[in-house]
């Protein structure tokens, strides 16, 4: 099991967690040595383990609680372990997609005994799989406790800036039906295929929404992802299926943003296939206007979904921040400009030191 030393410079203990591979699905060594760290090197705080999942926690009777939540998991490595530097740039798997977060995190953690706000640390697994697996998911459903706060803040890769809630998402399948017949009798069918070209126009013309909220504006997208239709290079297609992904403004709930888009495809044959909550700012709650001020930056909205949005729905409110560029997650060169990352433990401990 890796040793990690918690209080050293964040910049030595991100290059030690990169170090530790933890592709979805294989956390446990990493979250061994997290478990063993807090154990050794934070004393002053509850700890609890749950899976691949690290969790701990002050309980000093402060008038507010504050949680900082990461990942430890990766997407799959592409040769790019272990990590190396190069200048003010760290190289490796994980180092912007989140270790860079975690070990903002985890440092402040180990020195930080006696913070403003009560803090509750949460190292959680399997978040770039399936949401199913989510570790966040499993820590609601059993300890749903340890999630109560007056402010979460995901350390997200977000370039040190404070990205504010997150967009919805939905997909549906359009689905258009013909009649096949051979191709060169194609006056006996009806083309499936052609007949998206509706669909495809009505996505053409679309009009997005700009929303602002708190401030931070959100700009809505429906856009076509996918399209599949065909039988044989011979054969008039009798059926064909437009997936449509729709990314909404927290302002709708999903019912509303499946309601638009089906009014958008009104006469056609649509069927959700998934969706995921989108998550409001929360800028107007005490701690989050005091972790803002702190930083010293102005909130921009979160295009794309993160967990927060888990955070939303239990009423508490989320914001993204972190060191990393979100643009080079699951690359092949991921990496993070090692300045961010003591921009950032600098930033959080103006906010939570005593």
């Amino acid at each position: 099991m890796a040793d990690l030393d918690l209080t050293a410079d964040p910049v030595d203990l991100c290059a030690a967690l990169v170090d530790v591979p933890s592709v979805s699905g294989d956390e446990a060594t990493l979250a061994d040595a997290l478990e063993a760290a807090l154990r050794a090197q934070a004393p002053h705080l509850e700890l609890l383990r749950s899976g691949d999942a690290v969790l701990a926690r002050t309980r000093l009777g402060r008038g507010r609680r504050v949680l900082l939540a990461g990942h430890i998991d990766t997407v799959p490595i592409a040769d790019n372990l272990p990590s190396r530097r190069e200048g003010d740039m760290l190289y490796g798997c994980g180092t912007s997609d989140m270790k860079a977060g975690d070990s903002v995190i985890a440092h402040l953690a180990a020195t930080l005994p006696d913070p403003r706000h009560d803090l509750t640390l949460v190292f959680y697994d399997c978040e770039e799989v399936e949401a199913a697996r989510n570790g966040l998911g499993r820590i609601e459903r059993e300890h749903r406790e340890w999630l109560d706060a007056d402010l979460a803040i995901l350390g997200e890769p977000t370039n040190g800036a404070v990205e504010a809630g997150c967009q919805g998402t939905l997909r549906v399948e359009i689905t258009t039906s013909g009649r096949r017949a051979h191709s060169a009798r194609s006056w006996l069918g009806e083309n499936a295929i052609h007949k998206a070209g509706a669909v495809l126009e009505r996505l053409g013309s679309y009009q997005p929404r700009s929303v602002d909220i708190d401030g931070c504006e959100y700009r809505e997208g429906l856009q076509a992802v996918r399209i599949d239709g065909g039988v044989a290079g011979n054969v008039v297609p009798d059926v064909c299926v437009v997936a449509v992904n729709f990314r909404f403004a927290p302002d709708r709930d999903v019912a509303a943003a499946e309601a638009h888009v089906r009014d958008v495809f009104d006469g056609f044959d649509v069927r959700l296939t998934d969706s995921s909550p989108g998550a409001l700012p929360g800028l107007t709650a005490p701690a989050a206007q005091e972790f803002v001020a702190a930083t010293g930056t102005t909130p921009t909205a979160k295009f794309g979904w993160t967990d927060v949005s888990r955070f939303a729905a239990l009423g508490i409110p989320a914001l993204n921040f972190g060191p990393g560029d979100p643009n080079l997650a699951h690359t092949r060169d991921e990496h993070v400009d090692t300045r961010q990352i003591t921009e950032a433990t600098a930033m959080l401990r103006t906010f939570l030191a005593p």
